[in-house]
């Protein structure tokens, strides 16, 4: 499956953004979809994912209760809702598809969109 992250930008902080991922080649029914971020000089990171058949999400500490996670298969898309943005949200966002537990926080996923920007000021 061949992904394409959108829906960054420059916000202020307390503002709300919701990410999407498309798969624009390739279903992700079948697969669970994560979300992770990047700032640089740091590695990245897992923030949220959700699996399936049912849908079970799984969430950082730091961002539950800010960021949802969901996906419509109709639309081959997933998203991420991010409410009450701050600026250490500040980064390079990245979602990413394979055949793993979604609750396992783990950045070792086999499919990969290009990052989108997101830039919180204070």
């Amino acid at each position: 499956v061949q992904l394409q992250a959108s829906g960054g930008g420059l916000v202020q902080a307390g503002a709300s953004l919701r990410l999407s991922c498309a798969g624009v080649q390739g279903s992700i029914k079948g697969y669970t979809m994560g979300w992770f971020r990047e700032i640089p000089g740091k590695e990245r990171e897992f923030l949220a994912a959700i699996g399936r058949p049912d849908d079970t999400t799984n969430y950082i500490d730091s961002v539950k209760g800010r960021f949802t996670i969901s996906r419509d298969n109709a639309e081959n898309t997933a998203y991420l809702q991010m409410n009450d943005l701050k600026p250490e949200d500040t980064a390079d966002y990245y979602c990413a598809a394979d055949y793993v537990s979604p609750l396992v926080p783990t950045t070792n996923y086999a499919y990969w969109g290009r990052g989108t920007q997101v830039t919180v000021s204070s």
